[in-house]
């Protein structure tokens, strides 16, 4: 009789152990944990990762709730993560800014991918700016403008207030002095960036790159 009696009785504990895990606030979340938050709040993505206090632990939805706070515009990705006994720690990393879009009276910042996640009153420190007339990931002017934009070189950066793409293959730079460089589509960029470099102290008031093997100069 004794053996079942001490099957039994590992048999309760452990059914009274899956009760308190799985069933009770007692090992349920008391806090939720916010890192790397900067343009959100730790509030909103406490708010965007739903999860209620006193929720067992173990049976929150880490997937569900990464997607949730994945939402949140200025996010890039999330990583959830249970810290037993009663704390869910919810990793974020934002987007990084790659230029700012004129919208009206205000500036959308926009990262590699194109993806509008901030907005500003004013041009942004250090961010280029570029002007497009639909800004946003799905956009193939968007596209285009950050794949010139990713190439250019310093010597190009820095003298260029503006890089306009108004289609796809009509890009060009405009210049802090007035000057435009006619950039055409996003390939070749390497070939156009070296012959651009060339021509900026030719003194010419408009220079066309978009065939680097056939430089046209006003």
């Amino acid at each position: 009789m004794l053996p079942w009696l001490v099957a039994l009785g590992v048999l309760a504990v452990v059914a009274l152990i899956g009760a308190v895990v799985y069933e009770t606030p007692l090992l349920g979340v008391a806090d939720v944990r916010v890192t790397g938050a900067r343009l959100v709040t730790a509030d909103e993505v406490r708010a965007a990762a739903r999860v209620a206090p006193g929720t067992p632990l173990v049976r929150v939805d880490v997937d569900a709730v990464a997607r949730r706070v994945g939402g949140l515009p200025p996010v890039s990705s999330v990583t959830v993560s249970r810290a037993w006994p009663r704390t869910l720690v919810v990793r974020v990393i934002e987007r990084t800014p790659m230029a700012a879009v004129p919208v009206g009276d205000r500036y959308a910042v926009v990262d590699r991918s194109g993806t509008v996640f901030d907005w500003s009153p004013r041009p942004p420190v250090a961010l280029p700016v570029l002007k497009l007339r639909t800004p946003g990931r799905d956009d193939p002017a968007t596209r285009a403008a950050l794949a010139v934009l990713a190439a250019l070189p310093s010597g190009l950066r820095e003298p260029m207030t503006a890089l306009v793409a108004e289609a796809p293959a009509r890009i060009r730079l405009e210049l802090r002095d007035g000057r435009q460089i006619v950039w055409g589509d996003a390939t070749q960029n390497d070939d156009k960036a070296r012959v651009a470099l060339t021509l900026l102290a030719s003194g010419q008031k408009a220079m066309d790159v978009s065939a680097p093997s056939v430089i046209t100069i006003r």
